[in-house]
């Protein structure tokens, strides 16, 4: 695929002269505006607080159209990036598989076919697909009876090898096996919900009718798959301290803690262990719905054979419209498989290795200085990525030549607007501020990173990107600061004043998420 060398953005030829600078106001060929000026104080000023004492901060502010660098604090010191990580991930995929790009799941059938019943296997091969529902196998099955099959001697093949068998990321920690955000990566899988969280299930705890007994467990979507050991207890009175546990290497969900009668269901997210054998039980109860008997076993793993006749097929959403939960709700599943899906097209291998390679070469033809930074994974849940902040503001420069820009600009975070998937993990922050539905942007969270990236447009219309990559706090939350250096953005006019006295913006409160979790990875989402 033909790719685009664009030049480096004066951007960057500026930060060689801010380097040599004493303070973050850039160097330039004239004088600074006053404008200019208070708005270096301004930032200085946030980046004082005191919950940056003995953190790392980098900030970058660049004018997208010409390049001219507004601020630079720390802007080449290699940072933990957490979730802005996607940026890269997502533009490299939107380039190097097409905003028309769509995943395809699919059922063969070898050996002879006579009368309804097949004499060989049925295989269900997977294309990577994230959003893949319950429903949606159901669809594949009933296909399946449509086509007059019937009665399948042989076994149930789940063909997962379009990617490889490395189901977690690089560098990812132990206890985060088990939470939604760090589900297990498989080319054949079930997304539980609508935000297409693949490789989840989520479990429901309803208080019995009377104390003293269990609580009713559920599972969504239904599966054998999974087996519950409930040690929870309905209880008369009380406050809800349900618990659900997925144990390491297996698929037994623990629950434990108390549900008062009459109160709501607890519910909530948990990876599975091996969602090609999770797909694959949720299609064989589906099958077996629709007068599909199968005779043989379920074996996962083993490829489709190249002269299977098709029987369905199911082509997911397109990439442009995946796009939307992906950014929007930052979704760390999305951006794996895209990873592996982008080595798989670009050179036949669909690991995190090919991946990861194909989107480095993909950012270095924007602009990047990729021998500046280190990318371990799509998501950013490695600790081992580092990205320096003037290396996102070349590349949110540099996309915004590419024919595709809008829709991805559009799929981004939108500060303050409260529609679920058009503010994701912005939704409330910045509310009735000038960076409300004005700040497009890409979160992230882990325990002492912090960081937002993206475009503000000031008041002059002009559009504006940064990047705010925070690392080391001590502090339970430093998003406020994220957002007062936004809001100061959206404020900026070129003509104002310069008054050497500046107070930083205000940035409303908004619901704050566990630490080290962005918004939309907390069940319910608390954003």
């Amino acid at each position: 695929m033909h790719h685009r060398l664009f030049p480096r953005t004066l951007a960057l030829v500026t930060l060689a002269a801010t380097a040599a600078a004493a303070g973050a106001l850039p160097a330039t060929a004239g004088s600074p505006t006053p404008a200019a000026v208070r708005l270096n104080a301004t930032i200085d000023a946030v980046l004082a607080d005191a919950r940056l004492t003995g953190a790392q901060a980098g900030v970058v502010v660049v004018d997208a159209t010409t390049g001219r660098t507004l601020y630079d604090r720390n802007g080449d010191r290699r940072l933990v990036p957490a979730s802005t990580t996607k940026l890269l991930t997502s533009t490299a995929a939107m380039e190097l598989l097409g905003p028309g790009h769509r995943f395809t799941t699919d059922v063969h059938t070898d050996g002879r076919r006579r009368a309804g019943i097949v004499s060989g296997n049925l295989y269900l091969r997977g294309g990577g697909d994230p959003t893949m529902l319950a429903a949606d196998y159901d669809a594949l099955a009933a296909e399946v009876a449509a086509d007059g099959v019937r009665v399948v001697t042989g076994n149930l093949v789940a063909d997962d090898t379009r990617y490889d068998a490395d189901r977690l990321g690089p560098d990812w920690t132990w206890d985060d096996e088990s939470y939604y955000y760090a589900a297990q990566v498989s080319a054949l899988t079930v997304a539980p919900d609508t935000d297409y969280d693949a490789g989840n299930v989520i479990v429901h705890a309803a208080p019995a009718t009377a104390a003293g007994t269990k609580p009713v467990v559920t599972m969504t979507p239904p599966n054998g798959y999974l087996r519950i050991d409930n040690r929870a207890e309905t209880v008369g009175v009380g406050e809800t301290t349900i618990s659900f546990e997925r144990e390491h290497g297996g698929n037994t969900v623990v629950v434990t803690g108390q549900i008062a009668v009459g109160d709501p269901p607890a519910s909530d997210w948990l990876t599975v262990w091996e969602p090609t054998g999770y797909a694959a039980d949720v299609f064989r109860d589906a099958l077996r719905r629709h007068g599909v008997r199968l005779l043989g076993r379920t074996v996962l793993g083993r490829a489709t054979p190249a002269d299977a006749a098709p029987v369905a097929r199911h082509d997911s959403m397109t990439l442009a419209e995946l796009m939307v939960p992906f950014l929007k709700l930052s979704n760390n599943g999305h951006a794996e498989v895209l990873t592996k899906e982008i080595g798989r097209v670009i050179s036949g291998a669909g690991s995190w290795p090919a991946g990861l390679t194909a989107i480095s070469e993909y950012v270095a033809d924007t602009g990047m200085d990729t021998g500046t930074l280190r990318q371990r994974d799509g998501s950013g849940l490695s600790r081992r990525n580092l990205i320096p902040a003037d290396e996102f503001v070349a590349l949110l420069a540099a996309v915004r030549r590419e024919p595709w820009f809008d829709t991805w600009y559009a799929a981004l975070p939108i500060a303050g607007n409260a529609e679920r998937f058009v503010g994701g993990t912005l939704r409330s922050r910045m509310r009735g501020t000038p960076a409300a539905n004005n700040v497009h942007a890409k979160t992230g969270s882990l325990t002492g990173v912090s960081s937002l990236a993206g475009y503000a447009t000031d008041a002059d219309g002009r559009l504006l990107a940064f990047s705010v990559v925070l690392n080391s706090y001590l502090a339970a939350s430093v998003k406020g600061l994220e957002d007062q250096i936004a809001i100061a953005l959206a404020s900026y006019h070129e003509a104002g004043g310069g008054s050497a006295r500046v107070t930083p913006p205000v940035a409303p409160e908004a619901p704050r998420a566990p630490e080290g979790r962005e918004c939309s990875w907390v069940k319910p989402i608390v954003c």
